[in-house]
Order: structure tokens, then sequence, then C-alpha cells
């Protein structure tokens, strides 16, 4: 019996130490295979009723080490989430030109100051007027190609995004169908290693395309599950998809096998939350800084024109569409203003002084006359008298001379709304159209009517940070009439946003939503048929809610038709209302309406917080230079960034292959014990053989 024992233990070495030597060779020969992780043989003592009997061989093993594996794929996420974000980053920056050159965007603002300035040395040179105008041009043009690329670059970041969630549904495939192969080969003590390191290395793409949490099956295989825990992988793979429209974030769901309802998952590292991050944040806030930046650069250049006037002035003057009805937009003013008709020299015909702080109108000097919003334009009409006519359609106020000879010259003086003059507010002598709205002070008050249409509906939806969406809400527009029962509407905490965050109209009106903690939602526009009035904008356009409107503006601008076509319509003058109705209060040779549009960018005005700046009041240039900065500080952030990470990858990867690589000093060490066990266990066989001969022939 002893010799059986003997026998057996021998065998046992044996088999373990040709196992052994198998998996050592192996190793050797993988040295230099990518991806390809040392492996051991996993063996124990082998106790039958307290007694050694030899070694037993429970399997082929990778050496690994799981707290390093998770460090790894957790680096390489973050490494690629911000390798994507400083690429975009860098290609928008790249959009807005070289600093250093006279190409740059914002070097072209200081184009147009300097061309003005140019001109007010000489207000009747044509030649001077035509150069200003066409710096102006090329100025908004090259915002809209800006814009327009920004969109384009929007839209490969999302074609990007759709590829990556096709390749992160073929991993999950291909780490599932693993999962089967490894485990059958677990049940009959089979080397499994092959398909472990094939699924290990499908893990690490998938973690660059995707923060994952990874476990290991007790059968063998690995469980994949987002970082919420959602199962992705592990007992059949789950289907990714992208779910998106253009107003709307974009986020990830994941729909198990079999299931009917996809559920949102938390996508925190990897290249898709970078793209995400791209696509829903950082190139739309870009965008609005960009239209933010467009909007008040050309209402300062709006300022100066409205409060100048061309010589001869022009026979009427047309607004812009204000989206309000003339009661609201006569609503809200203070200070005064005066609106003349001149004859083609200058000369004075009629003047019409409005006080709105007092609501009242005199004409040439005349008895006061009393008004309200609502008897404006009949009162403005009255007072003009025969020289002159104002009307108001489609939003916009038009104020004409009559007769095709005289013209029509406004003197803003102290007239204010929403921090706007009068002719500035409703766009009578814009030098800069768009063709919708760009700035959101409305300048309706909370006791003003919203004007929306009755049963108009607004959907928004209320998202996470991420992406992912808690709520859509639709809000009918009340029959109640004011301001203050809309905001009132939207901030319902039954049918409206009250839950998460709430809408304000400021003094300027303006609206706006603030998400509160602890989501912190933000606000999208899914569908909004709200209009005011007939043919009106909706709540979204008036108010600039969404990302959709709001990144689009800079793409709106352009020069107003009217002065394109006739540059002596340039605003180079200003009216002298202090000479009377004797000598011209217009002259040819003025240049102050000129020198204030060159000046323009130096006057303070209020920004919105829109990109990586929040609200500031400073002048255009002053944002200009801020602008800029905050745009090479953001991709040099981004590229910062990326460099940690991937130094982090790096890293982590290196102490990873410490661990899994093979290092041949240590496998030649290996080689020479298995091959001395391979040997004692042969001696030990034929020891035993000679025992048993002897044995025999003693019998």
């Amino acid at each position: 019996m002893s010799l059986n024992v003997a026998l057996k233990t021998a065998s046992s070495g044996l088999l373990a130490a040709q196992a052994s030597l198998r998996a050592v060779s192996d190793n050797i020969a993988n040295v230099n295979t990518p991806g390809y992780v040392r492996k051991a043989v996993d063996q124990h003592p082998l106790v039958v009723d307290g007694v050694g009997m030899g070694v037993r061989i429970d399997g082929i093993k990778r050496v690994t080490d799981q707290y390093l594996q998770t460090a790894s794929l957790t680096a390489a996420s973050e490494s690629e989430r911000w390798g994507a974000v400083a690429q975009y980053l860098d290609n928008a920056q790249s959009l807005f030109g070289d600093p250093s050159t006279a190409s740059f965007f914002f070097n072209r603002l200081d184009s147009i100051y300097a061309g003005f300035a140019t001109a007010a040395d000489d207000p009747s040179s044509s030649l001077l007027r035509t150069q200003a105008l066409a710096n102006v041009e090329d100025f908004l043009n090259e915002a809209g190609r800006i814009n327009g690329q920004l969109a384009e670059l929007g839209a490969t970041v999302e074609t990007k995004i759709v590829a990556d969630v096709a390749r992160a549904n073929d991993l999950l495939s291909q780490i599932d169908r693993l999962n089967s192969d490894i485990s059958r080969a677990r049940l009959v003590n089979s080397d499994a290693s092959g398909s472990e390191n094939i699924q290990s290395q499908l893990l690490d793409e998938l973690s660059g395309l995707m923060s994952v949490r990874v476990t290991a099956r007790v059968s063998g295989g690995v469980t994949v599950r987002s970082n919420e825990g959602v199962m992705l992988a592990g007992e059949g793979a789950a289907t990714l998809a992208y779910a998106r429209t253009d107003s709307t974030p974009g986020y990830i769901s994941a729909l198990a096998p079999g299931g009917t309802v996809a559920q949102s998952i938390q996508v925190e590292g990897g290249a898709l939350r970078g793209l995400l991050d791209l696509r829903d944040r950082e190139l739309p806030a870009l965008s609005d800084q960009l239209g933010e930046f467009m909007a008040r650069a050309s209402e300062r250049l709006n300022a100066a024109h409205n409060a100048s006037v061309a010589f001869p002035a022009p026979t009427s003057l047309t607004g812009r569409d204000t989206g309000l009805d003339m009661l609201t937009a006569a609503s809200g003013f203070t200070g005064q203003t005066t609106v003349a008709i001149v004859d083609p020299a200058g000369t004075l015909v009629r003047r019409v002084d409005i006080n709105f702080t007092t609501g009242q109108m005199s004409a040439n000097g005349g008895a006061n006359v009393a008004f309200t919003p609502t008897t404006f334009l009949a009162v403005l009409n009255g007072q003009l008298g025969a020289q002159g006519t104002a009307s108001f359609t489609g939003g916009a106020l038009t104020i004409g001379a009559t007769g095709g000879v005289n013209g029509v010259a406004i003197d803003e003086d102290t007239s204010s709304k929403a921090g706007k003059g009068f002719s500035h507010f409703f766009g009578l002598n814009d030098l800069v159209d768009s063709t919708s709205f760009t700035t959101y002070e409305t300048g309706l008050r909370g006791i003003d009517a919203h004007g929306f249409t009755a049963g108009g509906q607004i959907s928004m939806r209320l998202s996470q940070p991420d992406g992912r969406p808690i709520r859509d809400v639709t809000v009918t527009v009340p029959a109640a009439l004011t301001m203050n029962d809309l905001v009132t509407a939207l901030n319902s905490g039954a049918t409206g946003v009250g839950l998460y965050g709430a809408f304000t109209l400021d003094t300027a009106g303006r609206l706006t939503f603030q998400g509160t903690s602890p989501m912190d939602a933000e606000l999208s526009i899914v569908t909004d048929n709200t209009q005011r009035g007939a043919g009106g904008p909706s709540i979204s356009q008036l108010f600039g809610l969404g990302v959709q409107e709001r990144s689009a503006r800079a793409g709106r601008f352009q020069l107003a038709s009217g002065i394109a076509a006739d540059p002596t319509r340039l605003a180079f003058g200003q009216l002298d209302l202090t000479v009377g109705f004797g000598p011209p209060t217009l002259r040819p040779g003025d240049g102050r309406g000129a020198l204030a549009l060159a000046n323009s960018g130096d006057i303070n005005t209020g920004f919105q917080a829109a990109g990586g700046l929040g609200a500031l009041n400073m002048s255009v240039s002053r944002y200009a230079s801020e602008f800029g900065g905050s745009i090479g500080r953001a991709a040099a952030a981004a590229q910062t960034r990326r460099d940690a990470a991937a130094s982090v990858a790096t890293e982590a990867t290196a102490r990873r292959q410490s661990v899994e690589g093979v290092n041949l000093d240590e496998e030649l060490i290996s080689l020479t014990t298995y091959q001395q066990a391979f040997n004692a266990s042969a001696r030990m066989i034929q020891a035993a053989k000679e025992l048993f001969d002897v044995l025999t022939n003693m019998i």
C-alpha cells in the first residue's frame, strides 16, 4: 500500500510539474504579446484521510490584481474623456484664428472702430463709409461662419457618439459570450486564460469608451455594470442607445435582454462622457457666449447709430420686430426723447418732444398733450400733424415724413426702457439687423399683459447635469393676462417646474430658469407652440429659453439692408436742437455720430452669464479680450487635464503590467524550479519501481 501512495504522490507531482512547465513556456513564448497576462498553475496539497497523497491541480489561473485592474480601467476612462474634450476644444479654438494675426476674429472688432474713427475725420467720404460698412459686414459674416462651424463640429461629435455607442454594444456582446466559454472551461478545469485575456482586452477598450464597474463571477468571467449598478453584461448583454433631440441633452440608456423599457444610465467617464459634455455643454456654451458677445457688440453699435442721424435724414425709419404689441411696447419708458422732421438741408420742420415720465407730448414747443401707452400712437400722430405719420405693425414701429422729401431724425435724450433709448428699443435706426431675436431684455414687467394666446403649450425637459432626464413638463398658457400669471403657471409644482427650480422675471424683462438643489436641474425645450399675438414669437423665442435658441444667435446678425445698399444712410451726424427752427440742425460735415460709433466699444454694458464667463458689466472691447482668453483657457485646461489623466493612466498601466506582465528572469527561475520538481518526481517513480522489482524477486 505504501508503494501505491508513493507512486500516486510522485505521478501527481510529475503531472503538476508538467503543467507548470507548459504554463511557463506559454509565458515565455508570449512575452511580447499585447494584452497577454502571465499564468500559473493553481495547485494544492492532496490529502486523503489525513495522509498526504501528492498535489492536486485546480486549474490554470491568470496572475492578476483586482485593485490594479480597477485602477487601470478608471484611469483609462478619465484619460479618454479628457482626450476627447481637449481634441475638440482645440478644434473649436482654431476657428477663431491666430491671436497674433489681423485675421483673428476679435481683431476684426478693432477694425470696425478704427474704420469709424477714420470716417469721423471726413464724414462725407463715400470711400470711408464703404470701408467702414465692409468692416462691419466682415465681422458679422465671420461670426456666422464660426457659429456654423461650431454647429458642424457638434454634428461631428454626435456622429462619434453614435459610433462609440455601437462599438460599446459590440464589446458588451463579446464580453458576455466569452463568459460562457470561460465558465465551460472552468467547469472541466481546462485552461481558460486565452478567453480571459481576450475578455480583459475588451474590458480595457470598453472602459476607454465609458466608465463601468467590473466584478468577477464565481463561475468564471465577469459582470459588467454601469456606475449606479445597472447590469450591462454577465447575464446577457444589455443594448445601449443614445437618446437625444436637437433641443434636449443627450444621454445613454440601457435595455436589458428581453426587456421592454430602457433605463437611463450614468456615464461618468470615458470618451462618451467627454463627447456628451462637448455636445451638450462645451460647444453650445461656446456658441451661446459668441451669441452674447455679438448681441452686445451689435447693441452698442446700434445704440450709437440710433442716437445719431444720417445726412440727409431718411424719409422714414422702420424698427425691428420687438415681439410686443403697441400697448406693452410703449409701456415702461422713462425720460424724454424728441422726434424731428427735417428738410433736405437739415432744417427743423416739426419737433415733437415726448416726456415718458410725465406722460406728455408737445409739438414745436406748444401745449402739452397727455398720453398713455394705449393712446401713445394716436397722440404721436396728432403731434406730428401733416408733416409725419407713425404706425405699428407686426411688432415694429415705423415713423415717416410725409411728401417723400423731408426726413425723420430722433434725439434719444434721456429716454430709457430695459436699458435702451426710445429709438434703440424699437430699432428705428439700427446699423445691425437680425433675422430673429438676439437679446432678451423684453422690458416686460410683471403687471404687463403676457400677450400669449391662451391654451398654447410649451413642453420642457428637466435634466440632471449629466443629461439624464428627470421629468418632462407641459405648461399651458393661462387665460389670466399678466406676466405674473404666466410665471406662476410655469412655476406650478403640479404642472410646471416648481419641484425642481423656478422662473424669474427681472427688471429688464428677462425670463430665466434656475434649478434648485439637490438635483440642480437644467432646462431644455422639447416643443413650443405658444404664440404672442397673431404670428408673433413663442415663449422660448422671445425670452431665449433653451440651448437651441441661444446657440443659434451668432449666425443671425447682418448689416441693415437699407444701409448696405446706400452708405449715405450711415448716421454720422447728430441733431443740434439748440439752434431752433432757423439754422440747420443737421450738417453734412458733422462726424460726431461716426465718433460715437468708434467709441461704442468702450462703453460699459451688461453681459449675461454665458460660456466660461459669468454676468459682467464691462465694455465690449474688454469683453472681447476676456472672451478670447476664456476660449484659450478652456482649451488649455482640457489639455492639462488630459495630460494629467494620461500620466495617471500610464502609471496605473505600468503597475498593473508589473503584476500581470511576463518577467523573463522570474520565468527562468520558475522553469528551473519545475524542471527540478519534474526530475524529483521521476526519480521517486524510478525508486518505487526498483523497490517493487526487489519485492517481486523475493517472492
